[in-house]
């Protein structure tokens, strides 16, 4: 079995690739025209959500790579993707090329960090 900080680490790699490099440093445009297909924003307010989702996305990294309270840290990335998946499958489902695919491959990440939050628990309890 992994060790518990590579787990944190593949889980943290994973939410600085989407936070800072597809989101802040734009590197994926796809990611600004599935924001922007939220009906409430305007375009300056389009770029600014995705920004700060990107941070949002690299301070969720540095919490799971800190190993700080694994277990709301998991229902925080929990609930993060689903609202994220539930908003780009209502507004954006056109723009996302397999809307299944995200939602398994998101199921499978959550997965993820449920085990990394489960190792903590186990670790505390012996």
């Amino acid at each position: 079995m992994p060790s518990l900080l590579l787990i944190r680490a593949s889980i943290a790699m994973v939410w600085f690739y989407q936070g800072l490099w597809l989101k802040v440093l734009a590197r994926e445009p796809r990611h600004l025209k599935i924001v922007s297909s939220v009906p409430f924003l305007n375009p300056k307010q389009t770029r600014a959500a995705l920004l700060g989702l990107g941070l949002l996305e690299c301070a969720v990294g540095l919490w799971v790579l800190s190993g700080q309270f694994a277990v709301p840290a998991a229902f925080a990335q929990t609930a993060l993707l689903v609202t994220m998946n539930v908003c780009g499958l209502i507004w954006a489902s056109r723009l996302i090329p397999d809307p299944a695919g995200m939602v398994f491959q998101n199921f499978t990440f959550l997965l993820l960090a449920w085990i990394a939050a489960g190792k903590v628990l186990a670790y505390a309890h012996t």
